[in-house]
């Protein structure tokens, strides 16, 4: 009788137990509750953003960028010293390249497809959305037009140190030489090789556990975020770009149901059982708008659905730098959305010309926020399109950063999968049964 009295309260605490992604979820909804509060009482704003809001997130922020170099620099040279040999791995490179540039350049498409039925920036009165210095972005174009371009890009894969890279969280030349460890690492003797990939196999599981500590921090890193995105923010003022804002969205929600829906399809996922997978991974890319934080646990999850390390290590990564489809989409209509703003018309060649240069100027883009917005200056940059037209999108690039991230994770989650099943490396049972494992995990907690 008192085994079963002393078992109820435990019963009940795992039943009250609230799960990371509700954690999150309410850290969102506290965030926007205190980020509108601090809105209409600007005379204390600036002194808690600064004081408390910023600081909070930063820290969230930090932790993350801690993490992610260490990742991936153990996983893709384990996972690369894995493969078997340098021929499997340049395939599997060529396929996640290769499919990677047919996606983002439909994203960038689409973008301006739909730039060009919805006419975003036409019919909007200027003196209403008031005047933005954009005197640094316009400072970050130039700084940026010099490291965009397909030599500037491959020379800015290669490090010079790689200590350094890696000091700064450059990802494409992290991943250049791990992919260079990971080949030299196969052709040493076995007594050498083993003591090595053990080793760095430690680091990537000691750093996916400080990964999940990391994480605990994440509802109180969300919600200073997302406070302060919402206390910056007029809503009234920024009324006029809210079909900018609305036409985003729009084609972010089509091209992640229509075009990924579709390939998932094609290759035996539903769209929507990775959606409801990564659940937890979207909340936090969409609220801190930084891919990077998510990635450690996008890796570990699709390892755990099915998508063998040496597949896993190599294409997520990657697809961080080269599979950016939110910001591709974004690219497109930002760009019409300027030059209808401004009466400028862009015919199909003109177009067609802005869609090669956005092939390329998309690339090599950091997962971190606010990075899109320098390179869309670029883009406009080179396309005679008026910067002025930047200022007016400042005030809402963050909103749109939110949902662009999060259609780039969701791009990034599926990219494995597919090139798994290409490989016919996938393993269907071991995702069952870990789908079946977070079903009844779910039942217990909600239970």
């Amino acid at each position: 009788m008192n085994s079963v009295a002393a078992s109820e309260p435990a019963v009940q605490g795992r039943a009250r137990r609230v799960g990371l992604a509700w954690q999150i979820l309410i850290g969102l909804l506290i965030g926007i509750v205190t980020g509108l509060v601090l809105n209409h009482y600007s005379d204390i704003r600036d002194s808690a953003i600064r004081e408390y809001l910023q600081p909070a997130g930063d820290v969230f922020i930090r932790l993350i960028r801690m993490v992610v170099v260490p990742i991936v620099f153990a996983c893709m040279v384990t996972g690369i010293a894995g493969v078997g040999d340098g021929r499997t791995l340049g395939r599997i490179g060529l396929k996640t390249i290769v499919y990677f540039e047919i996606v983002t350049t439909i994203a960038i498409v689409l973008g301006l497809i739909v730039g060009n039925v919805l006419h975003p920036g036409t019919g909007m009165d200027l003196s209403q959305l008031g005047h933005v210095d954009i005197a640094k972005y316009q400072q970050s174009t130039q700084q940026a037009q010099g490291h965009h371009g397909l030599a500037p890009l491959i020379l800015s894969v290669i490090p010079d140190n790689i200590i350094s890279s890696m000091a700064k969280g450059d990802l494409l030349p992290v991943i250049f030489f791990s992919v260079l460890f990971g080949l030299g690492l196969q052709s040493i003797p076995d007594e050498y090789r083993r003591p090595v990939i053990a080793s760095l196999k430690g680091v990537a599981e000691a750093m996916f556990k400080v990964t999940g500590m990391v994480m605990r921090y994440a509802p109180i890193g969300v919600f200073a975020l997302i406070a302060i995105t919402v206390a910056n923010f007029g809503f009234g003022s920024l009324f006029p770009l809210l079909k900018l804002v609305a036409v985003t969205y729009f084609a972010i929600i089509v091209f992640t149901l229509v075009v990924l829906g579709s390939i998932a399809r094609i290759f035996g996922f539903s769209i929507f059982t990775i959606l409801r997978l990564f659940k937890d991974e979207l909340i936090i890319a969409f609220s801190t708008s930084s891919s990077a934080t998510v990635l450690p646990q996008l890796m570990k999850k699709l390892e755990d659905y099915g998508v063998p390390k040496s597949i896993t290590t190599f294409v997520v990564p990657t697809g961080y730098s080269f599979n950016l489809d939110g910001a591709s989409i974004y690219l497109g209509i930002a760009a019409l959305f300027v030059a209808q703003l401004y009466g400028i018309h862009l015919g199909w060649q003109e177009q067609l010309i802005l869609t090669l240069t956005m092939v390329v100027t998309s690339k090599g883009a950091a997962g971190v926020p606010g990075f899109m917005f320098v390179i869309l200056l670029a883009t406009l940059a080179s396309a005679g399109l008026p910067l002025e037209g930047l200022a007016v999108i400042a005030g809402v690039d963050r909103l749109m950063d939110m949902g662009r991230t999060t259609l780039n994770v969701v791009g990034n989650a599926l990219a494995p999968l597919v090139i798994a099943k290409w490989e016919k490396q996938y393993d269907e049972r071991k995702g069952k049964t870990y789908l079946a494992s977070l079903t009844i995990e779910s039942g217990k907690t909600v239970g």
